[in-house]
């Protein structure tokens, strides 16, 4: 049986790996960071944020909320508000969905 590679995941993301993410600049970030509850990115003692593998999770579906979905803030944060168990269901399923594409299209470029 060959060997497979454990996927490598990183306790925390920091300011500019989250910002290369989501191709967006690093001031929409903390704007949203202070705008949504729901991110609570650590801070060391220089200020610096380091974001967790949920916060990132967290900023996917608020990016998915406004630029997709077109809500506005206001409307993101209620929709947050109400609807988070089924808002993180769908993005968990948005995300399978998505590896899954990537995986199709791998393999159709192999062959």
């Amino acid at each position: 049986m060959p060997y497979k590679e454990r996927e490598i995941s990183k306790m925390y993301y920091t300011m500019g790996e989250v910002s290369a993410m989501f191709d967006v600049n690093q001031s929409l970030i903390r704007y949203y960071e202070r705008e949504f509850d729901i991110l609570q990115p650590k801070k060391n003692k220089k200020g610096n944020r380091y974001f967790t593998p949920e916060d990132v999770e967290n900023l996917k579906i608020i990016f998915h909320l406004i630029r997709d979905k077109g809500y506005t803030l206001a409307g993101a944060k209620e929709h947050l508000k109400n609807n988070m168990t089924d808002t993180k269901d769908n993005q968990s399923i948005i995300s399978s969905l998505e590896n899954l594409k990537k995986f199709l299209l791998e393999v159709r470029e192999q062959l």
